[in-house]
């Protein structure tokens, strides 16, 4: 926990540090309960523990800090349903949840859908991964790094 004036007190010193260390157009990942963190961190990404947090709290604290990239079409996105799921009708109304939070944040933009394993691909080219609590199916969600104008900066 940080108690600084302005951060959200569950943003670890971790997750802030690699907030401030990404660069435009690198992305972090908010994995759910189920996501492969620790195997897929092994080969890159930074992981980082937030275990206990749902994503729908951990994003929209990370989104008072973090600008998303504009210079792209789309600058979140989530792993697309498998077959099966989609045959079945799974429901994921937690997306529903983070494109609240992301229209909140000044993103219109609807979330990407990445099929499973370039999804997984994705995420091993990813700057950090952050393992969370979240157990909602489909709950991961990567996010693109933007950029802070002079302005910002104040």
């Amino acid at each position: 926990m940080v108690v600084l004036k302005g951060v959200p007190a569950l943003l670890s010193p971790e997750l802030l540090y690699a907030l401030a260390r990404m660069g435009h157009g690198d992305e972090i990942v908010l994995a759910d309960a189920n996501f492969p963190t620790s195997s897929l961190c092994q080969c890159g990404p930074l992981e980082i523990r937030a275990d206990g947090l749902g994503i729908p709290q951990l994003l929209e604290a990370v989104l008072k800090l973090l600008p998303l990239d504009t210079y792209v079409e789309i600058p979140a996105a989530v792993m697309e349903l498998v077959p099966s799921d989609q045959t079945r009708g799974l429901q994921t109304p937690v997306w529903k949840q983070y494109e609240s939070l992301l229209h909140q944040a000044g993103c219109t933009k609807p979330l990407e859908k990445v099929e499973r394993f370039a999804f997984y691909e994705r995420a091993k080219k990813a700057f950090a991964v952050v393992a969370t609590g979240e157990t909602a199916l489909y709950g991961s969600i990567i996010l693109k790094k933007g950029v802070l104008g002079p302005n910002d900066l104040l």
